[in-house]
């Protein structure tokens, strides 16, 4: 007989439904495996036999021929281990079809039989979810992530045996539960807070803009200023991650292997160091997975020191800074994957980092200095909404004393929380923030008075502003009359938007 065995292949950001096939004949005993597996599937023949016949089960000595349909599609992944398994002990008689039938199975099996924890597991619950299939068997330790899609019995299971007992009905594997709590917005005592940073209020005041439009940042200025230390301020200024958003970052963070069993709770802040490759930070490979800015999705990618990475890496992230999402197209096949992070980044004003600064005197040529502010090339400064010069602090006022704090972070919080209010209000709905809209919800949903239209008109000519840096003034300012409560943009919103733009734009 012919046993039939549903997993689920993860396929870039999605989940392809996946039959295991297994045919016996008599012959020489062996495993052969077909249907485009990669080596990792290969080798899945030698644990599967060693993990049956540890369980104290019997491997069938037949030939045994396993088919993964449908056969196009490379599939890879050592989850495949666990319905290979269950197919021949069906296939051999030990299991009957219809206990395997209606269900998912995906695991690692060690050679005692035991399982171990799996990448992409939200991939398969989705995937099996689609499919109408309401019952998945993955490894104990995946099991919470599972359960973070609505609708499915999730069972975890420790070991093949195990397994086994359960499909006979000689024991019972009791369906695993988690519930995600929406987590509320407050002050955690981990990481930087602005109370920690002396002076900077006109730094502050733009990360908080960026924070409640969700825009991009650009902090120049000289060394030990302080810039570092106001972008780490964003893991405790940003929202905590919704039930929705948790799914979505657990998922890329799973699929890339960064985690096995856990659940993703606080929004991503990633730091690619500058040697970091184009792949790495956009993300590739022979399999496509997803990079440092897929990884950022939902939360913060910071990039210190930006001219010090290749140029490349840049250019690379103009389209993703637009689109959101990122598209891989691979002779492994295509993925896409989302990239809706904030772009923060730092940069000295030259290359000894002195321009401007009062207390040390520049040692820059001219070239120099124009050399290296080229690196960071005029299309990619226009996708930058905001760019600040942070001061150098005198070191006396360094010595004040820490406890005298004025509790700006608490009152930032209200700020940027009663912005997202106002935001979900006029956008209807929970992922739009001005950050993120395009020209032609800018014309249609802001209001702006006559006096501002005049000065930002006034600007753009004098300032030669883009037509996207036009459009980003706008969406700055009105995040600035969200932070004040306002329903319309005021002159003085467009105009402290003009003083965050670039004159290079």
């Amino acid at each position: 007989m012919v046993a039939h065995v549903m997993t689920v292949a993860p396929v870039g950001y999605e989940g392809a439904l996946i039959e295991v096939e297994c045919d016996s004949k008599n012959g020489l005993p062996s495993i052969q495996i077909v249907g485009m597996g990669t080596k990792s599937i290969d080798e899945a023949k030698e644990r599967v036999r060693s993990a049956i016949s540890n369980s104290l089960l019997e491997f069938p000595a037949k030939k045994i021929t396993i088919n993964l349909a449908p056969a196009d599609l490379v599939k890879d992944g050592v989850h495949f281990d666990l319905p290979i398994a269950v197919a021949i002990l069906v296939c051999s008689g030990q299991l009957k079809q219809s206990e395997a039938d209606r269900s998912i199975f995906a695991g690692e099996l060690a050679l005692d039989g035991s399982l171990r924890p799996i990448k992409g597991v939200i991939n398969i619950a989705q995937a099996a979810k689609h499919a109408g299939i309401n019952k998945i068997y993955v490894p104990s330790q995946n099991t919470k992530q599972a359960c973070l899609i609505d609708g499915l019995t999730v069972i975890g299971v420790k070991s093949l045996k195990d397994l086994y007992l359960h499909l006979k009905q000689e024991s019972t594997l009791q369906a695993s539960t988690y519930s995600p709590v929406d987590p509320q917005h407050e002050l955690t005592s981990s990481g930087h807070h602005l109370d920690d940073i002396y002076g900077q209020d006109q730094a502050k005041r733009a990360m908080i803009i960026a924070v409640a439009g969700r825009h991009n940042i650009l902090l120049s200025g000289s060394p030990g200023a302080g810039k570092t230390m106001l972008a780490k301020t964003l893991t405790n200024l940003l929202p905590k991650l919704t039930p929705d958003e948790q799914i979505a970052v657990t998922k890329l963070h799973s699929i890339a292997g960064e985690i096995d069993g856990e659940i993703v709770k606080e929004r991503p802040f990633r730091s690619p160091h500058h040697t970091t490759s184009q792949i790495a930070v956009i993300g590739g490979g022979v399999q496509p997975k997803p990079g440092e800015i897929s990884l950022a999705h939902l939360g913060v990618l910071f990039l210190d020191e930006m001219p010090e990475y290749p140029r490349s890496v840049l250019e690379a992230l103009r389209q993703p800074l637009e689109d959101k999402r990122i598209s891989i197209t691979r002779a492994g096949g295509r993925s896409v994957y989302p990239a809706d992070f904030m772009l923060v980044a730092t940069m000295n004003p030259c290359p000894c980092g002195h321009l401007g600064d009062q207390s040390k005197e520049c040692t820059c040529t001219t070239t120099q200095i124009l050399n290296y502010q080229r690196k960071i090339s005029g299309p990619l400064m226009d996708r930058i909404d905001l760019t600040i010069s942070v001061s150098r602090i005198p070191n006396d006022e360094l010595l004040r004393d820490k406890s005298l704090k004025n509790n700006q972070h608490l009152s930032a919080l209200d700020l940027i929380n009663n912005a997202y209010i106002i935001q979900r209000s006029r956008y209807k709905s929970s992922d739009i923030y001005n950050g993120s809209l395009t020209s032609s919800q800018v014309g249609k949903l802001l209001k702006i008075e006559p006096l501002a239209k005049k000065l930002l008109s006034l600007a753009g000519e004098r300032l030669g502003l883009s037509a996207r840096s036009y459009f980003k003034v706008i969406k700055v300012a009105q995040t600035i009359a969200d932070l004040e409560s306002s329903e319309t943009i005021k002159e003085s919103h467009i105009s402290e938007a003009l003083q965050y733009r670039s004159v290079t734009s």
